[in-house]
């Protein structure tokens, strides 16, 4: 009889009428026999449990984690990311991820499964997930289904080729996307090769693509493009056309647009003096739709500042200005754009024509237009528009002339629709206006301040530089809005520290 028969016998009878055996290796009083009974019972247990052998076939044994070339984070920035994913100041998640990455961090191990359960439910992370979890990150995403958003999230897909053979659209869009950065040409003609086979919504996503790396190699491609059957596909080419230099497309609205605008000389006060004179398309043919101008584009009826509607001509003009190359301008006029924008025009569409180079100084990126429109005095009734032109400056620029735009619309409705389009950090001069802002308004106790520091305190507690919280006053009564600001600024400053080397 065994061992454990042996016990199974003295449970059953009873450790009165029978003795159970005594184990050397297993504790216990040996007087004390049904203690011994089930102390040995469930060393035998264990013992019987661990020698079973499994049945079927052996599971197939996963792959180590590669070996990481980024360090960790410092032990006081690890700290505080498990404070963050507890839920503590929890809107600074993707600056904490951005700011590792840049610094050449990555996210501890013991953190990735929190982190990429939170990836599940906010699209918006993953990027900087991708960036901060490593190499370890992507392994953890190829053991769980739920994590496999992050193979592919960032520019790598992960994988060679076939990913673009067998992968999914978002995987092989960053498969694209890389390839457009390094070899444009061959990238195109990939896609070139399964083109008519590829559905509409994923047409529009890889031509989008092509944002990367363009070029006038690209030209014949996207003119293909705007006879497409999708709608998106054919407005994405359009887009795209109208930034490759020297292209057909661009001759074409630039025809278009000299016929909009046309210089006029005018005796001013005795004075010779260049005017524009504005005449909107008079009507919309099929010429300008092939070329992605939309017969009632999104802003058409949009109200203008003084309430009333913008109308269809104007708004095709617009779309045209916006799609015309700038150099037209100032070979049609011989000025420099600081000069062209300051010319008088005529009235009305005065303001159309500014919207519509502002569109395309923003398409464009052209930095010396851009600064002509912002420091030309010219688009006063519309601040959100040159807030967006912001971006287009050199990053020296961009602060101080956020600022200029800020101390303007100051005390205006429209501020925060301003705020809303300059992205962040908010450092130097734009920084000193806001703060400025914030404590002209925390002075005056009444609804319409409180509700601006409200929603400036919401704005700013991700994108106004830590370092700002010295220039907010606390005097007197200090709205609560106001003192969860300054509690998130000095949080981002001591972590921002912790990361950095």
């Amino acid at each position: 009889m065994s061992v454990w028969n042996e016990h199974v016998t003295a449970a059953l009878l009873g450790t009165e009428r029978r003795e159970p055996p005594v184990l050397p290796e297993a504790p216990g009083a040996p007087d004390d026999r049904a203690g011994r009974l089930l102390d040995q019972a469930a060393l035998l247990a264990v013992r019987r449990r661990a020698g079973r052998m499994p049945a079927g076939a052996a599971p197939e044994p996963v792959a180590p984690a590669p070996v990481e070339d980024a360090p960790v984070v410092p032990r006081a920035a690890a700290a505080r990311l498990r404070r963050i994913l507890g839920g503590e100041q929890i809107r600074v998640l993707p600056e904490w991820l951005d700011a590792a990455a840049a610094h050449g961090w990555r996210v501890p191990p013991q953190a990735l499964p929190d982190l990429l359960d939170r990836g599940r439910s906010d699209r918006v992370l993953r990027p900087s997930i991708a960036r901060a979890a490593g190499r370890r990150g992507v392994w953890l995403a190829l053991q769980n289904t739920d994590w496999a958003y992050l193979v592919g999230s960032g520019d790598d897909p992960g994988g060679g080729h076939e990913v673009w053979e067998t992968g999914t659209r978002n995987r092989r869009v960053a498969y694209l996307t890389r390839l457009r950065k390094t070899e444009p040409g061959r990238a195109r003609e990939l896609l070139r090769q399964t083109w008519g086979k590829e559905p509409a919504p994923d047409r529009a996503a890889f031509i989008a693509t092509f944002e990367h790396g363009l070029s006038p190699d690209d030209e014949e491609f996207l003119e293909a493009a705007l006879e497409d059957r999708g709608k998106d596909v054919r407005q994405r080419a359009s887009d795209l056309l109208a930034r490759v230099p020297g292209s057909a497309y661009g001759e074409r609205m630039a025809a278009r647009a000299r016929a909009c605008l046309t210089p006029e000389v005018r005796t001013v006060r005795g004075r010779e003096q260049t005017w524009i004179r504005v005449s909107p398309p008079q009507a919309h043919d099929e010429d300008m739709a092939r070329d992605g101008i939309p017969f009632h584009p999104s802003g058409s009826f949009a109200p203008r500042s003084g309430g009333e509607p913008v109308g269809t001509r104007a708004a095709w003009l617009r779309e045209i200005l916006a799609r015309t190359p700038l150099s037209t301008w100032t070979d049609l006029f011989g000025l420099p754009p600081m000069e062209v924008v300051c010319l008088p025009v005529s009235d009305p569409g005065g303001r159309d024509v500014h919207i519509g180079w502002a569109k395309a100084a923003l398409g464009r990126r052209d930095g010396a237009w851009a600064r002509a429109l912002l420091k030309g005095g010219v688009m006063v009734d519309e601040p959100e528009a040159l807030a967006d032109l912001l971006s287009v400056l050199p990053e020296g620029e961009r602060d101080a002339a956020a600022a200029d735009l800020i101390r303007w619309v100051e005390g205006r409705p429209d501020l925060l629709r301003v705020l809303e389009r300059v992205p962040g950090p908010w450092t130097g001069a734009l920084a000193a206006a806001v703060a400025a802002t914030l404590n002209a308004s925390a002075g005056r106790p009444s609804r319409p301040a409180e509700h601006l520091i409200i929603q400036l305190c919401r704005l700013a507690d991700q994108r106004l530089d830590p370092s700002a919280v010295s220039r907010i006053a606390l005097v007197g009564t200090v709205p609560h809005a106001l003192t969860e600001l300054i509690a998130t600024l000095r949080f981002r400053d001591e972590m921002l520290k912790e990361l950095t080397p």
